[in-house]
């Protein structure tokens, strides 16, 4: 990204790192999506950029066939699915999730959501 003007960083502006190639998150790591996607299923779109704290399904449970079975692959990442989750307009905004280093690290980009709902049970958001 190429800016205009450099950056200010602040409480609420600070930079991510990507993480370490083939770096998997451990099951209910803490991480948070980010977005402008509407604040619920067929509800409006936010006037200010929200935030939500998904915890990290990991692949032996979101690979499950009632969950996302062979839809979602290793490589991706899969978060929330409970009474938060990314809903139709997230798609391409960040996974941040901090580590014991004291830095974010961006683990993916919102990819899709459940055709059934945004907060459907067993269908986190899943990133890529």
């Amino acid at each position: 990204i190429k800016l205009s003007r450099p950056a200010v960083l602040n409480d609420k502006v600070q930079l991510a790192c990507l993480p370490p190639r083939g770096e998997v998150l451990p099951n209910h790591d803490p991480c948070y999506v980010t977005g402008w996607g509407t604040l619920y299923t067929g509800g409006p779109m936010p006037d200010i950029l929200q935030q939500a704290l998904l915890p990290v399904v990991d692949y032996a449970h979101c690979s499950q066939p009632d969950w996302w079975g062979s839809t979602v692959k290793q490589s991706m990442v899969c978060a929330g699915g409970d009474i938060k989750a990314g809903c139709n307009g997230d798609s391409g905004g960040p996974l941040n999730c901090p580590a014991a280093d004291g830095r974010w690290y961006v683990h993916g980009v919102a990819s899709f959501v459940s055709a059934w709902g945004c907060n459907t049970l067993q269908k986190p958001t899943v990133f890529t």
